[in-house]
């Protein structure tokens, strides 16, 4: 069962997106130091969201930098994995962000691809938003996807 037919199934369960996000972390740990919650997804489309608490703020008491950046990856790996074709791999290859406001909210990653072709091996680069929960773009991120394709 592949992430996207997982993710389907748990929303069919009480807290079923809040276990799919738990037993997420549990495959890539690092996800876990910000315990996001995976809210939506779809090929060409996630969205995650992130509690501002203390674990993820810096000295401003605002969220980190990195911690939106890890919430970026995690929204743009997941909609990657869930668009690529059957039996092909993806690795992030890089990433620019841009920090335009101070996050002193609670937050969500939206990561929307248009005319992928997710066909060829190449690399791609997924645009992921993150607003605050007034709708106030405060972080952007454009992350390069390496995409292979299994040789037949």
């Amino acid at each position: 069962m592949n992430n996207l037919q997982l993710f389907r199934f748990a929303q069919k369960l009480p807290l079923g997106t809040r276990l799919f996000s738990i037993a997420l972390n549990q495959i890539a740990p690092y996800f876990g130091s910000i315990r996001a919650h995976v809210e939506q997804l779809e090929p060409n489309y996630a969205r995650v969201s992130l509690k501002n608490r203390r674990s993820v703020q810096n000295h401003l008491q605002t969220v980190h930098a990195i911690a939106m950046c890890n919430m970026a990856e995690l929204a743009g790996g997941l909609l990657t994995d869930v668009s690529i074709p059957r039996g092909s791999r993806w690795i992030p290859s890089g990433m620019t962000v841009r920090y335009l406001k101070k996050a002193k909210t609670d937050l969500v990653a939206e990561a929307k691809t248009i005319d992928i072709d997710w066909s060829q091996a190449s690399d791609v680069m997924v645009p992921i938003e993150v607003r605050d929960v007034n709708k106030q773009l405060v972080f952007t991120a454009q992350i390069t996807m390496n995409i292979k394709h299994k040789k037949r």
